[in-house]
């Protein structure tokens, strides 16, 4: 039950570009590589271990062979031996599709899955990028089909310039995307479904439109002018920052400038760590992992103390 490291999963992308390498120190061999999977349980992407005894197992043997001990007696009684949530780091050189994604009503009739609630964490943001987050005003169903027809869906979004530190909670049905320039960390629940409404008429490598999901997104959009996106959270050094307290996960920021002991004895699930700056070793009783910044660490639940060796690091702590 010592801290466990993945291999990440690399995805190309039509809009992605060299950053994860670059900056994040990600194995890339794409020059459109867009995303990093770090941490999935995603039927055909699942992760495979790194590091120790466990080495080459998959997440799912892992949580198979020990389901308490590594997610934890509420997260199993709540989820099964289903992961709930997938870990990211995206570099959009391009901008993303526009898109949403469906709640979990919609996603288990359709698609016999989760919804996708998220929450953004920027790393780094060329001067001037921008996210797409929401309308700029109060949406009937019937203007908002008219601005597909008419080309002038972006008229309707709203943007948001950012910068290092900036954070975001996507709730389902809110219509988003990241823009060219962004590399930012994405915690999400485990699901891959989107729902593509617009996608500034690029074509693929074969010259092919991508697939948009017009009717699909009707019903699962939020045509409401929402403020609830922007994550204001406290950057005090040395201490628990919280961000994000959903039903699908919780997220805190620490940014540490010296040792700190975590203790985890009222957790009932697992504590995974995405390291947005620095390095730090994540010890425990059964062993330790160092992780860099673009790095990510899995705390099984077993663990009640964590303990956190740095000079200087900014985590994203997650558990549910």
């Amino acid at each position: 039950m010592y801290p466990i490291k993945f291999h990440p999963i690399l995805k190309e992308r039509l809009w992605g570009g060299k950053k994860l390498g670059k900056v994040l120190g990600k194995p890339i061999t794409s020059e459109i590589t867009g995303e990093s999977w770090e941490l999935s349980g995603v039927k055909n992407d699942v992760s495979v271990v790194s590091n120790g005894e466990w080495a080459g197992k998959t997440l799912q043997q892992l949580i198979d062979g020990h389901p308490k001990d590594l997610l934890g007696q509420s997260v199993v009684e709540r989820f099964g031996t289903e992961f709930p949530i997938l870990i990211k780091f995206i570099d959009a050189k391009q901008d993303l599709s526009i898109q949403l994604h469906p709640n979990d009503e919609l996603a288990t009739k359709r698609h016999n899955s989760f919804g996708k609630t998220e929450m953004w964490y920027i790393m780094a943001a060329e001067p001037k990028a921008q996210l797409i987050v929401g309308f700029n005003k109060e949406v009937s169903r019937k203007e908002y089909v008219q601005s597909l027809d008419n080309d002038t869906l972006l008229d309707l979004l709203n943007y948001e310039t950012v910068e290092e530190g900036d954070a975001f909670f996507i709730n389902t049905g809110k219509i988003h995307a990241i823009g060219a320039g962004v590399l930012l960390a994405e915690i999400q629940q485990t699901s891959d479904i989107t729902y593509r409404v617009f996608d500034f008429n690029r074509r693929d490598k074969d010259g092919n439109l991508r697939e948009l999901h017009t009717e699909l997104a009707l019903d699962a959009i939020d045509y409401g002018k929402k403020d609830d996106f922007k994550i204001a959270y406290s950057k005090e050094k040395d201490r628990v920052n919280a961000m994000v307290d959903c039903p699908y996960f919780k997220t805190n920021f620490l940014q540490l400038t010296n040792n700190k002991t975590m203790n985890t004895n009222d957790r009932e699930s697992f504590t995974i760590y995405m390291c947005v700056g620095g390095s730090v070793v994540v010890a425990n009783d059964y062993g330790e992992a160092q992780i860099t910044k673009g790095e990510t660490v899995v705390v099984p639940a077993k663990s009640k103390i964590i303990s956190l060796r740095t000079e200087g690091v900014k985590l994203l702590e997650v558990t549910i």
